[in-house]
């Protein structure tokens, strides 16, 4: 377990913003992570818990405690039953399925972060979220003290969300598990017009599950959704603020916004969320209240690929970023009505 003091966090941050940790822990196994959680909960000390930094703003002031990065390593493949330690790179456990042939995962391939990550914020993309093939998750439960599995059904999923995000003080995950599909190498049915669209293929169609992991990478690429150091668009969270769900009342109410401002004929995304609730679009939204790519003058700019994506062009403050998030907010209710919610974690600030 190594510790240093006064460290910087920034670089642990795919946005690259954000000041020091008092003291960062950098823990390469499970006793280790349980171990630096049990000791800053005994000495009533903060704690961060850092997996791969691609959801997380991070105060310029830095963090006045214990940041506890983790750093875990560990896949077991066996059959169609993957195990993932918690510090595992997500992306690359989604290309090792698709070359065992397996599918589940191949639609959230590109996606930055660590395997730990994915049931606390219930990942998905393209037409697929872990919580459809997670079957247990491992976690240590802060106020029990001990290590408990919880199963898939019992994690509280839902849209971007989990028990894990809803109670962020008690639970560190440590491994997950899930149940895939062998499919003879193809694809679960494809569920996003986008990428049906981007394969030639139709909405239910299965195809090459390594074809559609590649038009993925592709469509991610486009948006400026693939890590690369050296391009500015990736320096962010990739989508910034989540898509609204509005109950009946609320849809109603934002059509009617919708009509008077663009006329009658405009019809915004709508997809059903259940129990009368209909999900739109924070894109458009944000578009349609002249918010495009690229928007900005400072140094934190929407990105010039995906007008969901917020961006530091290299010396951009966390201050600067929060201003850019506001202004998109404040101007998205102002048009529609709608009051968008950020996606990533913030640590020492607020929007």
């Amino acid at each position: 377990m190594q510790e240093l003091h006064d460290a910087p966090l920034a670089p642990l941050t795919t946005f690259r913003l954000g000041g020091p940790a008092t003291r960062l822990v950098t823990a390469a196994t499970d006793d280790e992570v349980v171990s630096a959680i049990r000791a800053a909960d005994a000495a009533v000390t903060p704690l961060l818990i850092i997996g791969g930094g691609s959801n997380l703003v991070i105060g310029d002031k830095g963090f006045d405690g214990t940041a506890l990065r983790i750093a875990t390593t560990g896949v077991a493949l066996d059959g169609t039953r993957l195990e993932l330690a918690a510090g595992e790179n997500w992306s690359e456990a989604v290309a090792r399925t698709v070359e065992a042939g397996l599918a589940g995962i191949e639609c959230l391939a590109g996606i930055p972060g660590s395997a730990g990550a994915t049931p606390i914020q219930n990942v998905g993309a393209y037409g697929q979220e872990v919580s459809a093939t997670i079957t247990e998750v491992v976690a240590y439960d802060r106020r029990a003290d001990e290590t408990v599995t919880i199963p898939g059904a019992e994690c509280g999923f839902s849209y971007r969300n989990s028990r894990f995000k809803a109670d962020p003080e008690r639970y560190a995950v440590l491994r997950v598990r899930f149940e895939l599909e062998d499919a003879d190498g193809l694809s679960t049915p494809v569920k996003y017009a986008e990428l049906a669209r981007a394969l030639g293929a139709e909405p239910g169609d299965r195809v090459p599950a390594a074809e559609a992991r590649a038009a993925v990478l592709r469509l991610r690429a486009g948006k400026g959704m693939v890590l690369d150091p050296e391009d500015h668009d990736t320096w962010s969270a990739g989508s910034f603020f989540t898509n609204p769900i509005l109950g009946a009342g609320e849809h109603e109410a934002f059509l009617a916004r919708v009509a008077e401002r663009m006329g009658p004929d405009t019809a915004p995304p709508a997809y059903p969320a259940g129990d009368g609730r209909v999900k739109t679009s924070a894109a458009w939204l944000i578009d349609k209240a002249g918010f495009t790519k690229g928007y900005g003058t400072g140094p934190a700019r929407i990105s010039t690929k995906h007008t969901l994506a917020l961006t530091n062009r290299g010396d951009a403050t966390t201050e600067d970023l929060l201003a850019l998030a506001r202004e998109v907010r404040a101007g998205v209710h102002a048009a529609f009505g709608v009051t968008l919610v950020n996606e990533p974690v913030t640590v020492g600030v607020q929007l």
